[in-house]
């Protein structure tokens, strides 16, 4: 599909069936999400510009994901999509910056460019050329990212509680599928945080190509706009590393948990086995049959032994639990 939006906010959703037969002066961005091969071909003939296709996209060599000629300037971001669902993933975005308009190529649905697209008709005095509105997006984006981040963090947190209980309660148990489960949370956790690190790591990149650029170096807003987003991406960095340290401590908070109910089953065996040997003692010492024992005569001895075993156990027990072992 290919939108075309004026720097008022309106847009026109643009097909190859009804053709322009140039591009308006007022549209400044040009936005290809999943574009056929026809569209590319069309949106070409409306630029001048050569649309980067899918499998340009996801060519990760740098030299191929930020350069310039003498027509336009080819940026290549990783954007994080689906971050509210449990599989988020990197998609690739390119972003072509020609003396018209902005051209933006897509084979995913990221949230900020809805975001964008909607905030376009409520900036004041609208977007007024090219360059800004490459800057305005990668503001929405960052915006956008650091929402994923507050998100993230607020999620570590209840880990953290589900983890340690309510108010860091002890003794709390934890069924073995419970344990599994936050395992399970964990990872898709750090997941989210690890996309969303790959993002700013492009982003980071991109910026400082950017930076470079000429066209938006000639701008006049441009400059503090650019700082400002440059600032943004890498306190998010400094940030998103915070939050990558807080999730090894839930994963080592989890395991943890994990060796201490393994310890206390074990434990348990163990006291079991250590109460139950002085009764297995007596057990088997008359259990011997040997001819000279005079227990074996008594009219009592049978109860006596039984007692004695009894004793035997109930001792160590009582031990253990003075001693806190139980």
């Amino acid at each position: 599909m290919m939108t075309a939006y004026r720097s008022n906010g309106e847009s026109v959703v643009l097909t190859v069936d009804k053709p322009w037969d140039a591009l308006p002066p007022d549209v400044i961005w040009l936005d290809l999400s999943f574009p056929t091969k026809e569209e590319d071909i069309y949106a070409e003939r409306l630029t001048g510009i050569e649309v980067p296709t899918r499998e340009d996209l996801r060519d990760i060599e740098p030299s191929s994901r930020l350069y310039a000629d003498e027509r336009a300037v080819y940026l290549t971001g990783s954007l994080v999509c689906y971050a509210d669902t449990p599989r988020p993933v990197l998609t690739d975005v390119a972003f072509v910056l020609t003396p018209a308009c902005l051209v933006t190529v897509r084979y995913d649905n990221p949230r900020s460019f809805d975001l964008f697209a909607a905030a376009i008709c409520r900036m004041p005095g609208g977007v007024k050329s090219a360059p800004m509105a490459l800057l305005k997006l990668l503001e929405t984006i960052t915006d956008r990212t650091a929402e994923i981040l507050e998100h993230a963090e607020v999620r570590g947190d209840a880990l953290l509680m589900k983890i340690f209980g309510e108010n860091g309660e002890e003794g709390r148990k934890h069924p073995p599928k419970s344990l599994q489960r936050l395992l399970g949370a964990i990872a898709e956790h750090h997941r989210l945080v690890s996309k969303t690190r790959g993002s700013l790591a492009s982003l980071s990149r991109l910026m400082t190509f950017v930076t470079g650029v000429e066209s938006i170096k000639a701008e006049k807003d441009t400059k503090a706009l650019t700082h400002s987003i440059t600032h943004d991406i890498q306190s998010l960095s400094e940030h998103a590393n915070f939050i990558s340290g807080n999730i090894t401590f839930l994963l080592d908070a989890s395991l943890g948990l994990i060796n201490v109910e393994q310890n206390g089953i074990i434990k348990i065996f163990s006291i079991a086995s250590v109460v139950l040997l002085p009764p297995t003692l007596v057990a088997s010492i008359y259990g011997m049959n040997f001819k000279y024992m005079p227990e074996l005569e008594w009219m009592s001895g049978y109860p006596s032994s039984l007692v004695l075993m009894v004793v035997s156990a109930v001792i160590p027990y009582f031990f253990f639990r003075w001693k806190g072992w139980l």
